[in-house]
């Protein structure tokens, strides 16, 4: 299927999906929002990838959100009565949906970021389990640039990644976070002398992890997600019902004999999922 706002491209179980207006710096506007929802509901309902790397295309990997989005053909926002302000609510859920798709995805996300990652950029990567960047990347939590709270998940999401008062900084200056600062506090796990290098990088990451068993993978990614914002008590707890339910012999005995046989092991997919909608059942 042709995007016009990203490329997809799915090659050895790896979904690679470019954010591809480098022309308009990749900015965020109505359809953008529309073709990643669906992007990432066909990946987690079809699962057929077991990793997904996020990418970008230009000098930035995007300057954020447009003001496409609060114009026509977007959303509108009244401030000018409690029943529009009320609106409000539901509109921003709208588009925290498609960033909660990327955390809830059924396999990891990878983050490949060079330039400026920017207002709506920052809230996007935050969902993501890896991020690299390029030598050249920087953050910003621009909303505060522009007069407005950042309210798309960066402010709930960037304090369990880094420091709090690293996040207090970016949000309250609107300071650009260098890749070298964002690889000291934590935010990237490597930066890298050029986009290339750094996106061979995350293609050679995303192909070891869809060489491991994609159910222990996934329960691996709930497993930290849950610890992420819960005790620890709970959380072990919490383990001892998913392992319970994901356990998988076979996968133990084809990674032994894989590895005594000197070839790589070969896991089964996660089974597609399926909902009511896609049912064609009809009252009689």
């Amino acid at each position: 299927m042709t995007y016009q706002c990203f490329e997809l491209k799915l090659e050895n179980k790896i979904a690679h999906l470019s954010l591809n207006r480098p022309a308009a710096m990749n900015t965020m506007q109505p359809l953008f929002w529309r073709e990643l929802t669906a992007i990432l509901q066909t990946l987690q309902r079809e699962a057929n990838a077991r990793v997904l790397v996020i990418s970008s295309t230009g000098k930035h990997f995007t300057a954020g959100m447009s003001l496409d989005v609060f114009g026509q053909g977007g959303i509108s926002l009244d401030d000018s009565s409690a029943s529009g302000r009320a609106n409000i609510v539901p509109s921003l859920q709208d588009m925290h949906h498609a960033f909660n798709l990327i955390e809830q995805l059924r396999m990891p996300v990878i983050a490949a970021i060079q330039g400026g990652c920017i207002g709506g950029g920052v809230d996007m990567i935050s969902a993501c389990d890896i991020r690299l960047a390029s030598a050249d990347a920087f953050f910003c939590i621009q909303e505060i640039n522009i007069g407005m709270t950042a309210d798309l998940g960066t402010l709930q999401r960037l304090p369990k990644l880094i420091p709090e008062g690293i996040v207090h900084e970016m949000a309250y200056t609107g300071r650009r976070l260098p890749s070298q600062r964002a690889l000291a506090v934590g935010l990237v796990n490597e930066v890298f002398d050029t986009q290339q290098a750094m996106l061979e990088a995350a293609l050679q990451m995303a192909a070891e992890i869809a060489e491991k068993p994609p159910v222990a993978i996934w329960g691996s990614k709930q497993a930290i997600h849950y610890a992420r914002d819960h005790s620890t008590h709970d959380a072990l707890q919490q383990m001892g019902w998913l392992q319970s339910g994901i356990w998988q012999t076979s996968n133990l005995v084809e990674a032994f004999q894989a590895k005594q046989q000197g070839r790589k092991p070969s896991f089964p997919d996660l089974e597609p999922l399926h909902s009511f909608a896609d049912t064609s059942y009809e009252l009689k």
